[in-house]
């Protein structure tokens, strides 16, 4: 009678001790990978620059090359060089509205073609709200306005760089402010 019972207890006993077992396993990685660094910020600069010529060999590394290397590119380089120093400060740059739309094919939400110093870019403001770009919707071709912004970006599929609609005033009016990204500082 003893063995009877001696043998279910033992056979419960090693199938929770190998379960527990596996509990431990499948936790132990998610703790490591946490704890590992990988965001780029704590990439020493060595390890960025292997990175990044990583990337280069790729062939979407390869097209972005050349597209730096072309007449096109550079134009671009240059026209982000004429906006970085108000980029950088968040100051105003005057602009005129070119056009209403965004060039064909782009996909990057509601935005605008506007001239600042002569030169074209794209005025982008993300993915269209319903009443968030009311006042915007307003603005006219040839209309001036004054834009402040913090990031400029390009990609070789655009042949403008694209300014980041963060503050848009006119007839110092504000008509267009950004709202603060939730759950930042």
């Amino acid at each position: 009678m003893k063995k009877l019972i001696f043998i279910p207890i033992l056979v419960l006993t090693v199938v929770a001790g190998l379960v527990f077992a596996n509990r431990e396993n499948r936790i132990e990685p998610s703790k490591k990978s946490i704890s590992e660094p990988t965001s780029s910020a704590t990439l020493s600069a060595e390890e960025k620059k292997a990175a990044r010529k990583k990337w280069e060999a790729t062939p979407g590394g390869i097209i972005f090359k050349k597209w730096e290397a072309s007449p096109a590119g550079k134009k671009v380089y240059a026209a982000v060089a004429k906006i970085s120093k108000p980029t950088k400060n968040f100051t105003g740059m005057e602009a005129v509205i070119s056009s209403l739309s965004l060039p064909p094919g782009s996909r990057l939400g509601f935005g605008m073609m506007v001239k600042i110093d002569n030169e074209d870019y794209i005025l982008s403001f993300g993915p269209e709200k319903s009443s968030e770009f009311e006042q915007l919707h307003k603005l006219k071709v040839k209309d001036k306005i004054i834009i402040k912004s913090r990031f400029v970006s390009f990609a070789p599929k655009y042949a403008y760089p694209i300014i980041a609609g963060e503050y848009i005033e006119r007839n110092n009016e504000i008509i267009y402010k950004r709202p603060p990204n939730k759950g930042s500082c």
